[in-house]
């Protein structure tokens, strides 16, 4: 025991010699619950569009009003030539193009009218669908509110629509917890790994297998200071997202807590099993790259896992960040309990008990 507590105490006495690291542990996961939830959002702003209006009536002045007024839409251009649109649209200069036919009006109030044209740049899909969307209820709404001038009944009056669980529709409170789980796999799997190889590069680890630690022992020393880090960055995470965004569990806080500490076992035992099989820095930081980039795109964190093709999804079962991705989003926005999460947390349970004891085997301790 003794041992054990020195090698631990020469772990936390390496981190806090290094001139980067602790700058590193405190400012990395502010600056990142700080700024990525403005950046990282699916909502689409500042769509360019031009409005091809040949009808001039009443109808497509309104239409063309309603685009500018537009939270989310540029009225970019209006004109009476389509070529004049898409030359803007070849450019770069209009992602969307409005064309109100001729006769619009004269003909909604007699007959079914020619449809209205859009016409979207999809080099960039996602600003392109979205703009297209934004444009569709724009001109809806417009519509909607001509004929509920004159008919006494309108649309809004006969629908209702409630959000459950993000009422405000808000895109960080869905990528808060995301970002939460890629800090611990990027301190939390990064710097165990890197401290083994650094050790190893360096030759002190020679020091360490003459020794009769046990593997299991030096892997627990090796890991526990990340542990305890680990649970350092939730609670900063936690507190930014409050703070900053308003963002408060809805369930209970130790649940979060709870995944957390299953979580941080798995990925710092994962980040020590690579680090056994790697020789220089380079090789850990590729394999990890390797791993992240799988665990970013592929586990939910950034796409809905139901989006995915059915041989990608099933491969997800694998993938430990599908499971504490579920609890933080469910304990943040639905308030459930951890017994309807146990699925999740025995998930977690299991990856952290395989992934330690890989660590400690695969550790070569040469006596």
């Amino acid at each position: 025991m003794r041992a054990f507590i020195v090698l631990v105490q020469k772990e936390f006495l390496q981190i806090r010699r290094n001139s980067f690291l602790p700058k590193l542990i405190v400012v990395f996961p502010i600056m990142i619950m700080l700024l990525m939830p403005l950046i990282m959002t699916m909502d689409v702003r500042n769509v360019n569009v031009a409005v091809v209006d040949l009808d001039r009536s009443t109808t497509s002045h309104r239409i063309a009003s309603h685009i500018e007024a537009s939270e989310y839409l540029t009225l970019a251009q209006t004109t009476a030539e389509y070529s004049l649109s898409i030359e803007a649209l070849e450019q770069g200069e209009v992602d969307v193009i409005v064309q109100i036919p001729a006769n619009f009006e004269r003909d909604m109030m007699i007959a079914t009218p020619k449809r209205i044209s859009i016409t979207a740049n999809a080099v960039n899909a996602t600003k392109g669908g979205m703009g297209m969307q934004y444009i569709v209820q724009t001109i809806a709404r417009t519509l909607s509110e001509l004929r509920g001038e004159k008919s006494p009944s309108k649309l809004s009056e006969l629908v209702t629509i409630e959000n459950r669980y993000n009422s405000t529709l808000n895109y960080r409170h869905y990528m808060i917890p995301a970002l939460m789980i890629i800090l611990f796999i990027l301190i939390c799997g990064f710097l165990p790994a890197l401290s083994i190889v650094g050790e190893k590069e360096s030759g002190t680890i020679e020091q360490i297998n003459v020794t009769p630690l046990s593997r299991l022992t030096f892997t627990l020393a090796k890991l526990l200071p990340y542990w305890i880090i680990g649970l350092f960055v939730v609670t900063v995470a936690m507190l930014v997202a409050r703070l900053a965004y308003g963002l408060i569990p809805v369930g209970s806080v130790g649940a979060i807590y709870l995944g957390a500490i299953l979580f941080i076992f798995t990925i710092s035992g994962l980040s020590l099993t690579i680090a056994n099989f790697s020789e220089t820095m380079q090789q850990t930081m590729f394999v990890m790259f390797f791993f992240i980039m799988i665990f970013m795109l592929m586990s939910g964190l950034l796409t809905p896992i139901d989006s995915m093709p059915l041989w990608a999804q099933k491969f997800t079962t694998i993938l430990p960040p599908r499971y504490y991705i579920e609890i933080l989003r469910s304990v943040y926005l639905k308030g459930t309990s951890i017994v309807e999460l146990w699925i999740n947390f025995v998930a977690l349970g299991i990856f952290a008990v395989i992934f330690n004891l890989l660590a400690a085997f695969t550790y070569k301790k040469q006596v």
